[in-house]
């Protein structure tokens, strides 16, 4: 293999495709990066098993030539390496050459580095996946769905299926789900397709996450293929392959009331700043509570309290106040992580008692909900 590459698009496509390189593999060449080059330009390749990532660099684009390749052929590179080393070239132009037993030289201006390359015939297989169940959606789109459901996956592998965000397709309305028992996200979104219909298709949350990272800034389309136990994702240039996670995910929709006896609305922006507040002291004391309790009239009091500190407590008033009178706590921490995700300058917030869930669900739309569970505590 010999060619001649521009560095800003060999690092850019490296930097997609690196998110799928091992990390912690005792099989060598996962830990490396795969490289094609043939005549119609060049391939970049990364896999765990899990995720892998491919990236393709045309040999020219309308207004500029990217690659030229004089003899095609393929390497895989330790991506430790290969990932940090193309980053600083001191050159735009970079030559490649393999030569035997997979020795690659890389030089660009002055600098020339060998690397000790691997046997590409080793590197697995890109996944086939049958393109039957095919949607678009935006990408921007993506990244909110994702955003605001995958911080309440769990973190415990003692419950896999929980690990992972659950994605249901019905009558063009895509659903995710994300729960670790203790707090639950949900995230809707049309997408223009009538014929795909899917359930129970379960991606983990760290997939999710780094998929997140490389979808395009600008407002561009998302091809998503759903099969058997894959799900591909089309980002241009980039083809994001991620297995689904083996199980059934548990039916969430019983534990979520649909009546309330104390309803709150509230500005987003004011009970966030307040709940950061008394956050300081609670998380002093290991348990994150902050307590809320309704007052007389049409305002609420925030509260939380270290033995070694002290108090916080602070009012507010709330747009509207209606049902019962109420004192609840709760973890801050899962508060704030809802309250970052809220796209609405005002929220409601859903009490059925002081031992039952707490609803959260942006005044704007019904395009997502939140609960959290609270504290039981002796005082």
């Amino acid at each position: 293999m010999k060619l001649t590459i521009l560095r800003h698009e060999l690092n850019e496509a490296i930097q997609n495709v690196s998110k799928a390189v091992s990390s912690r593999t005792t099989i060598p060449i996962l830990s490396g990066i795969k490289m094609d080059a043939t005549f119609s330009g060049v391939t970049l390749t990364a896999s765990d098993t899990d995720i892998s990532i491919q990236s393709f660099i045309p040999l020219e684009t309308a207004d500029k030539t990217i690659a030229t390749v004089e003899r095609n052929g393929s390497v895989v590179l330790p991506a430790k390496f290969f990932v940090e080393m193309v980053k600083k070239l001191p050159q735009e132009e970079v030559h490649i050459e393999v030569t035997d037993r997979f020795q690659t030289i890389i030089r660009s201006g002055s600098t020339d580095i060998q690397l000790a390359g691997l046997d590409p015939e080793e590197f697995p297989v890109m996944p086939t996946i049958a393109e039957d169940q095919v949607f678009s959606i935006p990408g921007d789109l993506l990244r909110d769905l994702i955003r605001q459901t995958v911080f309440s996956i769990s973190t415990n592998e003692s419950s896999p299926i929980l690990t992972g965000v659950l994605w249901n397709l019905q009558d063009s309305v895509l659903k995710f789900v994300a729960t670790d028992r203790h707090r639950l996200a949900s995230r809707t979104a049309s997408v223009e397709t009538k014929e795909v219909r899917f359930s129970n298709v379960v991606i983990s949350g760290k997939t999710l996450s780094e998929l997140a990272k490389i979808v395009p800034d600008q407002n561009v389309m998302v091809d998503i293929v759903v099969a058997d136990n894959q799900v591909l994702f089309k980002l241009g240039n980039v083809l994001f392959f991620s297995r689904m996670l083996d199980g059934t995910y548990p039916d969430t929709s019983k534990i979520i009331p649909q009546t309330f006896k104390t309803e709150l609305v509230l500005n987003t922006k004011m009970l966030s700043d307040a709940i950061d507040r008394a956050y300081l002291l609670s998380r002093e004391e290991k348990t994150n509570i902050v307590r809320l309790s309704t007052t007389e009239g049409q305002g609420i009091e925030i509260s939380s309290s270290s033995s070694e500190l002290g108090r916080v407590q602070e009012q507010l008033d709330a747009a509207e106040l209606n049902g019962d009178p109420l004192r609840i706590a709760f973890n801050s921490k899962y508060m704030l992580d809802v309250l970052k995700v809220i796209d609405s300058e005002e929220l409601f917030i859903g009490f059925t008692g002081a031992m039952s869930p707490i609803i959260i669900k942006p005044r704007d739309h019904d395009n997502s909900l939140h609960l959290i569970l609270p504290y039981r505590t002796t005082n």
